[in-house]
């Protein structure tokens, strides 16, 4: 066993290390190819089979890590314009440093007062950030895809039902959830926009046989906005539990500009937003607010002996379906001290101006087309030409280390995204990407 002086020594040299390493990475960036050229299996194949008997240096950590960055798939990197980009900015690195020190397992409120109550501190912050009701209940789970979970499992609770309904263009993370929640999923049509139509979802609701109704307000392929307030006068008139899937464009709310894609929002009975997702907190950070926290804790309080404590007080394991639950509040908390309203704002602001900016250079260039609506960051377009040929503009954009773009598929076509959300990408990252872009379609 080592004592505590020399374990803070020890944090002291290799901390010390760990931060220089931290700042090459980041300040190297912009000239490392964004996509991972690594083979599948290489990786692997470079590392021993079996851990050392005895105690390694820090330091060589550091030296494989550097031999290993082939592997690397620069999420930091501001031409990361693929799915939706996440940022960690030096503040909320930091955070996570003293995150990890302090090592807090929030099982119960005991076990960590900060972690429980800080968290609470930032839910209620977030939603004076984003327009949002001040008494609704919130927690920080994983990732949406736990958040959906907890909210389907607790509507399915409430009701006693085993059907959901979301449109096509849903976000995956529905069907996953209602796989593990033996949930069947009714499918609800879209209009030419990709938004629900009101008027499919009425007729899936009539029989009230379902549990929920997910509303998506900015989808994953194209970021289109469910009409919530149509659809959440349907949930009331059925009985239905609505659950808003905001985890991209959620974050969009703290731009009074913005404000338009919540609207109805209020009348959910729970809401998902991701702070890593667009509000530039490192991965992991998804926040699960409802209107009905009293569902959520039926459903998900499980207290054995060994758990019981004398304090009247919430523990947050008892609204999701994690017990053992880590730090995640501070830097959450972190971020929205050191960036702040307006930097918030700005960031979120800059970025979509850099969408509709693209969206411009493409509808002025004859090769291309414009293929969906583009309300936030993200643009989706294609090439004249065949699926063949616009798989091929994103392998070769891809493959050049240039940028990082991915793909959708909408009305059976192959549609080319691009995804604007780091805080560090400029109006220039985006001219080389679309400069990438028109020449790999020029290259037949």
């Amino acid at each position: 066993m080592t004592d505590a002086t020399n374990w803070a020594d020890q944090l002291r040299d290799d901390g010390a290390r760990a931060i220089e390493w931290a700042a090459h990475y980041l300040e190297t960036l912009d000239v490392r190819p964004v996509l991972a050229t690594s083979a599948p299996g290489e990786i692997r194949g470079r590392l021993p089979k079996h851990p050392p008997n005895d105690p390694e240096p820090f330091q060589a950590v550091l030296d494989d890590l550097d031999g290993l960055q082939d592997g690397i798939t620069h999420w930091q990197h501001p031409r990361f314009l693929a799915y939706f980009a996440t940022s960690s900015p030096p503040q909320a690195v930091a955070a996570e440093i003293i995150a990890a020190t302090l090592n807090q397992v929030a099982i119960l409120w005991r076990t960590s007062p900060l972690s429980t109550e800080l968290e609470s501190v930032c839910a209620t912050w977030l939603l004076d950030l984003l327009g949002l009701p001040d008494t609704w209940h919130g927690h920080i789970e994983d990732t949406a895809s736990t958040s959906t979970l907890a909210a389907l499992a607790a509507a399915r609770f409430d009701s006693g039902k085993r059907i959901v309904a979301c449109s096509a263009q849903a976000h995956s993370s529905v069907h996953k959830a209602a796989r593990l929640l033996d949930m069947q999923v009714r499918t609800i049509a879209v209009d030419e926009a990709f938004q629900m139509r009101p008027d499919a979802l009425s007729a899936a609701l009539d029989g009230g046989q379902v549990a929920a109704v997910v509303a998506t307000v900015g989808t994953t392929s194209t970021t289109s906005v469910d009409p919530v307030p149509a659809i959440a006068d349907l949930c009331a008139a059925s009985n239905t539990w609505l659950h808003v899937d905001a985890a991209y464009a959620g974050s969009s709310w703290v731009s009074p500009r913005m404000r338009w894609s919540a609207v109805g929002v209020d009348r959910a009975d729970s809401l998902v937003v991701n702070p890593h997702k667009w509000m530039f907190v490192p991965m992991d950070c998804s926040v699960l607010f409802t209107s009905r926290p009293d569902v959520l804790r039926a459903a998900f309080t499980e207290t054995p002996e060994y758990l019981r404590t004398p304090e009247d007080v919430e523990s947050l394991s008892e609204y999701g379906p994690a017990l053992g639950r880590r730090f995640r509040s501070l830097k959450l908390w972190t971020v929205m001290r050191c960036l702040g309203r307006s930097g918030l704002q700005s960031s979120i602001d800059c970025a979509v101006d850099l969408a509709q900016e693209l969206a411009g250079w493409i509808e002025a260039d004859p090769d291309f087309e414009i293929c969906a609506p583009h309300p936030f960051s993200t643009v989706c377009f294609r090439a004249h030409g065949s699926d063949e040929d616009n798989a091929r503009i994103v392998e070769r954009v891809n493959a050049s280390g240039e940028a990082l773009i991915s793909h959708t598929k909408l009305n059976d076509r192959y549609v080319v995204r691009v995804a604007i959300g780091h805080m560090r990408t400029s109006r220039d990252d985006v001219a080389r990407a679309w400069q990438a872009i028109r020449a790999a379609r020029e290259s037949g």
